[in-house]
This record gives C-alpha cells, structure tokens and sequence, in this order.
C-alpha cells in the first residue's frame, strides 16, 4: 500500500526540523523521514554554544529533540525509515523507503553531509570528546588547550589558524611532505608561532575514552615508527562527503557531490524537489545557516505546491 503525503522532507538535523516547523504551520502536513542518523550531525555534539537564544548553551541532542517537537506540535509527522530509491521522473514523486512506499507532490531533500573521519575504532566514542570535525563550532571549548590537526589542504589551514584563536598550540599532522592548500594558506599557517607541523605521519589510534576526553594520538611515521603525542582535542580535516548518492544521473551537483540549487532559492533542476542544509552548502556547514536554508526550503514548496493548486483551478 502506497501513502501519499503532500510534502516529504528527507532528513532531519536543523535544515529538516525547521522546515517540517514552517511547512507544518502551512498546514502541508510534512512527513519527515529522519533516516540513519535521526537529528542530524548535531546528536553527536555535546554542546552548542552558538545556536541563537540559548545564552547558557545547549546539547545537541537535546536542541534536535525541541526542534522535532516543534515540528510534531505544528503537524508534522516523523518516521523512522531510511529513504532507499525516490523516482523523479514523473509527479507524484514515488519514495521508497526500508519499509513502506510513498508518494509526494514535493521534496525536500536535507540529507547533510558527513565529515571524512580517519575510520579509527573509537572515533564514534569520543566524536564531542576532544574529537571534532568542525573548528568553527568546537574551537571554544580548547581554550588554554593543546589540538591537533589532521589533513593538508585549505581546509586544514583555515581550520588551524582558526584554532589558535583558542589553543595554546595547533600541529597539524600530514601524511605527505607538502601540503595541498594553496600558497597563501600554506603561508598563513608555516608563518604562525602556535603552529607547528609533523610531516610524512599518519594518527592510526585515539587514547581516551568519553568519561576522560581525548588524551593522546598514536603517531605513525613512514618508516613505521610510533609513537604517542599527547593532546586534548583532534580535529578532522580532511573533507565533508555530501549525502547525494540517491540523487546522482538525475539532480545537478557539483564535482564533489553537493546538491546546486537556484540561490537564493532552494529549488533543484527538478521541478518541485528543494534541498536545504550541508546536502547543498560546501563552505558554512552551520546549525543556523541550515535551519535558515530549512526555512526557505519551506516557503518555497509551500509556493510551488500552491500554484499547482491555482493551475488546476
């Protein structure tokens, strides 16, 4: 049996959660399915000290759950379910998901983007515990202290100078002997006193656990050599993977896989499909620039969805 829905939102996280906010009180009635990690990227942070009207700060976990809240009071419904193929080729759009089949007059698609991780064992025990993948949103919590970053690139050096606005001392680790990023960067970095550089190692092991933080890396050189680097915090450099794989051949992206949309609008090359959040957004990657991007999202469906109503009056 197939249930139709006027709008589905898939993904959750900020950009999800308020667009189901704004488009529930449209009376669209949005079904949101908060795939394989409901609330986002934000349930693994511990706190969030910079999301708008939170002077205390607030976790993560427990922003994503006031926001689904908010959501589900307006109308909206939330499922667990892990969207598997979406046919775009004709409307209603047909969502199909680990369980159930759907079909939607309009998508929005906010299925983020994840960082690329070093696929080390306890990465997921201490991701908010001195492990980061994000500076912008971690680096205050490293006041007074000693990080380290992985990674060569331009990111690595934005995330590394960034850091010594709070650290003590920044070494950025790299498995080569030059970096990628470009010369202006590189200068940045190899010119700042709070930061040094190991060349030519690897971290292959976090020392720590959730109740002490990160207390060291294990450090690989390339003739084989480890050895243990103590740290309070490492921060992940080495780029983000947009969640598009369902959406390649048919939705336009760019070279890396994130989504391009109309900007300022939300609207995809498909008629009647919107994507808000990191799954469209390279360079932010904030809370509060995908819970905008989440609002527009919105208002442009509710929009579109109106004027084929018009259309068919």
């Amino acid at each position: 049996m197939t249930t139709h829905h006027p709008l589905i939102i898939i993904g959750s996280g900020p950009a999800g959660f308020t667009a189901g906010i704004y488009a529930a009180r449209a009376d669209l009635a949005p079904l949101i399915f908060e795939g394989i990690q409901p609330g986002g990227q934000l349930t693994i942070t511990t706190d969030v000290e910079n999301f708008p009207g939170f002077p205390d700060g607030i976790m993560g976990p427990d922003l994503m759950d006031a926001m689904r809240k908010q959501a589900q009071r307006f109308g909206a419904t939330t499922a667990y379910e892990m969207v598997t193929n979406i046919d775009f080729s004709k409307r209603p759009f047909a969502v199909t998901t680990d369980s159930k089949s759907y079909t939607a007059d309009a998508l929005i698609l906010c299925t983020g983007a994840s960082a690329i991780t070093g696929g080390l064992p306890n990465e997921a025990e201490l991701m908010g515990h001195g492990l980061s993948a994000c500076a912008t949103c971690d680096a205050f919590f490293f006041r007074g202290k000693e990080v380290v970053v992985v990674g060569g690139g331009d990111s690595a050096m934005e995330e590394a100078h960034f850091l010594t606005k709070f650290a003590t001392k920044v070494t950025i680790v790299h498995r080569r002997d030059a970096f990628r990023a470009s010369k202006t960067m590189q200068s940045r970095v190899l010119e700042n006193p709070k930061i040094n550089v190991i060349w030519n190692t690897e971290v292959v092991e976090l020392i720590g656990s959730k109740e002490t933080g990160l207390t060291a890396v294990t450090l690989q050189a390339k003739d084989g050599e480890r050895t243990n680097f103590p740290t309070n915090g490492l921060f992940y450099a080495i780029g983000h993977k947009p969640n598009t794989d369902l959406f390649k051949g048919v939705l336009d992206m760019n070279e890396v896989g994130y989504l391009n949309v109309a900007s300022p609008s939300s609207k995809t090359n498909v008629e009647g499909v919107f994507a808000a959040g990191d799954v469209c957004d390279p360079h932010y990657r904030q809370a509060i620039s995908s819970a905008g991007a989440g609002c527009i999202a919105a208002m442009d469906a509710e929009h579109f969805l109106s004027s084929q109503v018009t259309s068919l009056v």
